[in-house]
């Protein structure tokens, strides 16, 4: 009889482990995969959005184009997650796991910076992509201040090319010298694990007449006078102020007693939580390392591997080491690419390669092959 393995959230992780226990267990391992939403959408395509360049339509990849053996896709919201009895309740119906793997991601949780919903905008997800785009289309002159309110977040590049193509776009427009980018964020450097690559990020930054602001943390966003009120006092004006939201883990992975300090505890070596045979890979888990895709599809290929070495007996070979590749927009056709491993070593390193035009093609090559493999 098969074991039946239940993915929640069909992000990079939950794709790519349906993906691999397709390939390898299909003979004994059913997947349900879980996932709220209609489709899915690469992280980076929400700058095409911003900036007019595809439409969500275009950009989104439907689940219902899933098509490799093994696996069934649910759309469902997860409302209940037992991970001691491996039991999960949606608005369907409920579900049994040999294998429960819960990559349901990190939350956005705007309201927790008081005044960003009513007075700033967003382009991490697909509705606060495409109002930025309008928003940019109408703003002629001022300061644009691009503030990361908390720590952790996904995709630790992505503030740092919002304004570099931010500085594309009002050049083409005729009026870069009529508009002040700033970017400030809690951190001590762009990128905190390596002085080497966040100088490299400055430089960027510095050539284009875009200043990084450190250890500064926006606690509130003033619609009338036009402040960001700064922790510990004082305030940064703004005439349109774009934010990463804070983070939070799932309001139904906390209810279910498995995140500690915020986030999910697991074993860093194969993403295993406290509970038997139940999986946290992706965002969602409690590491010291960046947020990102790539990192947790990386750990989704780990969980794949424990998934079959435990179904026969064995241990796992390679224990998940961090290791990743992010992409990193520079404008101009150009593409960078942060290479990091958070893991497989005495300290986390990075480095970056680029930017170049061959780069901006890998990237497209990056998101076809994701495609064909996670969908079929």
């Amino acid at each position: 009889m098969k074991k039946h393995a239940v993915i929640l959230g069909a992000g990079f992780a939950g794709l790519e482990l349906a993906s691999r226990l397709s390939d390898s267990l299909q003979d004994e391992v059913h997947v349900t995969l879980i996932d709220q939403k209609e489709g899915f959408v690469f992280g980076f395509s929400k700058l095409d959005l911003m900036f007019g360049r595809r439409s969500p339509a275009e950009i989104q990849l439907p689940y219902s184009e899933i098509s490799r053996p093994g696996v069934e896709f649910r759309q469902e919201s997860v409302t209940a997650i037992d991970p001691d009895s491996r039991q999960v309740t949606t608005d369907a119906g409920s579900y049994e796991a040999d294998v429960l793997v819960v990559s349901l991601g990190a939350d956005y949780d705007p309201a927790a910076t008081p005044g960003f919903i009513e007075n700033g905008h967003e382009y991490y997800s697909v509705p606060g992509a495409e109002r930025m785009h309008g928003a940019i289309e109408g703003f002629d002159s001022g300061r644009i201040l691009i503030g990361i309110l908390g720590q952790p977040f996904k995709c630790p590049p992505a503030p740092f090319e919002g304004a570099l193509l931010l500085h594309d776009h009002f050049s083409e427009r005729g009026i870069r010298d009529d508009v002040e980018i700033k970017v400030s964020g809690p951190m001590g450097a762009p990128v905190p694990i390596t002085k080497q690559v966040s100088q490299q990020f400055l430089t960027a930054l510095g050539e284009r007449d875009i200043s990084y602001v450190p250890e500064t943390l926006v606690v509130g966003i003033e619609g009338e006078s036009g402040e960001a009120s700064l922790d510990g006092g004082g305030a940064l004006p703004y005439d349109m102020f774009i934010g990463v939201p804070i983070h939070r883990v799932p309001e139904v992975v906390e209810r279910s007693g498995l995140a500690e300090g915020g986030w999910v505890a697991v074993n860093p070596s194969n993403l295993m939580t406290r509970a038997p045979d139940v999986y946290a890979p992706g965002d969602i888990a409690a590491l010291p390392m960046a947020k990102a895709g790539v990192f947790a599809e990386a750990a989704a290929r780990v969980v794949a591997d424990d998934i079959a070495a435990r179904l026969h007996g064995g241990e796992l070979g390679e224990p998940y080491d961090g290791a990743g590749n992010c992409f990193l927009e520079f404008g101009g056709g150009r593409v960078g690419k942060v290479e990091a491993n958070f893991l497989g070593g005495p300290k986390p390193t990075a480095e970056l390669v680029g930017p170049s035009v061959e780069l901006a093609e890998d990237k497209v090559a990056f998101a076809a092959e994701r495609k064909q493999r996670w969908f079929g």
